[in-house]
């Protein structure tokens, strides 16, 4: 099935690396404008420059999510340059791993701040020009761990649950004005950050995944990318697992 995207612009934070890079070059292939968000400038520079190396349009734009008034800011500059963002998926995410009785309170508000926080910011500063347009997608990336917790991630665990539930209540806000929000949820996906995983870890993660095997960042784009097209109109309030069976 071929997806349709009607002149559709859309900005992806966490765009410089791993499954948000793949997510923005997933919907550039589809002929979707991209702006692609990150911290780190060169990072998201270069995931914009690889799109248009392979004929996409793609931007650059350097924003501290976790900083509520540099996201109103960025907002405010980027749908004066654009017009309308159609589509906001909320990749950006960190660890501050520790367990819960060592935890400090940077560790713990750092993760919330851009984990959860940030999705917030973003969807109060672009949700409404969608709704006046009566038409948008919002797609948050949270994690398995956000459904069933895990040891010496209480922060990760919070924000990610959190997430969950504030799109659900995004999506009975915004449903009349044809905005719709859903979460997608990952497993363990093959990144930078399970590369660094050792023998051991990686087998007693595998034995947790009824398909024996981690994913790809791919899998996730490819549902991330259903998602923002039109043919996902009917699906809203929604969380997809993407885990290989882990969360059933």
């Amino acid at each position: 099935m071929a997806l349709t995207f009607s002149n559709r612009v859309a900005l992806v934070t966490g765009a410089g690396r791993g499954i948000g890079k793949t997510i923005a070059q997933d919907l550039a292939a589809e002929g979707v404008r991209v702006i692609c968000v990150s911290r780190n400038e060169a990072s998201c520079g270069a995931a914009a420059e690889e799109i248009r190396s392979n004929g996409g349009d793609a931007v650059a734009h350097c924003v501290d999510v976790s900083d509520s008034a540099a996201v109103t800011a960025a907002a405010k500059e980027l749908l004066a340059q654009f017009g309308n963002i159609d589509i906001l998926v909320n990749n950006a995410g960190i660890t501050r791993d520790g367990l819960l009785l060592r935890m400090d309170d940077k560790a713990w508000d750092d993760v919330i701040r851009t984990n959860l926080s940030s999705a917030f910011y973003w969807v109060r500063a672009l949700a409404h020009p969608m709704a006046r347009k009566r038409w948008g997608r919002i797609i948050n990336v949270g994690s398995v761990i956000g459904l069933m917790g895990n040891a010496g991630q209480a922060n990760y665990a919070a924000a990610k649950a959190g997430l969950a539930g504030f799109t659900k209540s995004v999506a009975r806000e915004f449903a009349s004005r044809n905005v719709t929000a859903n979460v997608v949820a990952p497993g363990f996906i093959e990144t930078d950050m399970t590369a660094s995983l050792d023998e051991k870890q990686t087998e007693a993660i595998l034995g947790m995944i009824p398909l024996k095997r981690m994913g790809q960042a791919k899998d996730v784009s490819s549902l991330v990318t259903f998602l923002a097209s039109d043919e996902s109109s009917y699906i809203t309030g929604q969380v997809f697992t993407v885990d290989g069976g882990m969360v059933m």
